[in-house]
């Protein structure tokens, strides 16, 4: 059995997510490291178990969070459908269970907003967890002067969390945002259709999505 452990460790994955996060580097996005998918693995996974989802479709969220921006080595259009491709060779290569593969990599598939849809738990914890990833310090550039809309938003939240509340009801993103940076406007400019799809997963899994910015609920 296919561990995320093992995943975490495999040199030719470790090779892809370095390599995808330096394309995108290139291409002047924000980071999409060991950093990013290590904390989108551990949220999706962590989702799932506190919903009481049996252990291992928990151990898929971890694995699927780890593979799902490898795509980006290809290009970043259609970077989900890429990288699922990408996913099913590994895993095939690795030997893992044919039904297992299938959930993993309709997870990544889905999780690009422009084409994502929860198709699953897996795939909607995934996009839970890739999508509430917000903050500073997945800001590439140094050049506040030179900054962009989506540079300007990330690095305004100064504070963020993502939670299931106590009563397993809703899943929650709060976030701090510094409006002398940047104003709450913006960051619904650019994150909106997130959002919505976060709904979206959140309803797939049971649970109402909620949104608060510097303590006023938005969604």
């Amino acid at each position: 059995m296919i561990t995320y452990h093992q995943i975490k460790k495999d040199p030719q994955i470790l090779t892809y997510v370095e390599k995808a996060d330096e394309a995108l580097a290139a291409l002047g996005y924000t980071e999409h490291s060991l950093a990013h998918v290590g904390k989108v693995s551990e949220t999706a996974g962590r989702i799932l178990a506190e919903l009481d989802y049996p252990a291992r479709e928990a151990e898929l969220a971890r694995i699927a969070g780890y593979l799902h921006d490898i795509g980006n080595i290809v290009n970043r259009v259609e970077h989900a459908q890429s990288g699922a491709v990408m996913a099913f060779r590994l895993l095939d290569k690795l030997g893992m269970d044919p039904a297992e593969i299938a959930t993993v990599i309709s997870a990544i598939g889905n999780h690009d907003e422009s084409t994502a849809f929860p198709v699953n738990p897996v795939a909607a914890a995934l996009i839970l967890a890739d999508k509430t990833d917000v903050r500073r310090t997945r800001v590439r550039n140094q050049d506040f002067a030179t900054f962009d809309i989506h540079d300007r938003v990330n690095y305004a939240v100064t504070k963020s969390s993502a939670f299931i509340t106590e009563d397993r009801t809703e899943f929650v993103l709060r976030i701090t945002i510094d409006t002398e940076i940047s104003s709450v406007l913006d960051y619904f400019e650019i994150f909106l259709e997130r959002m919505l799809l976060c709904r979206r997963a959140a309803d797939k899994l049971g649970l109402q999505f909620k949104l608060t910015v510097n303590g006023q609920n938005m969604l």
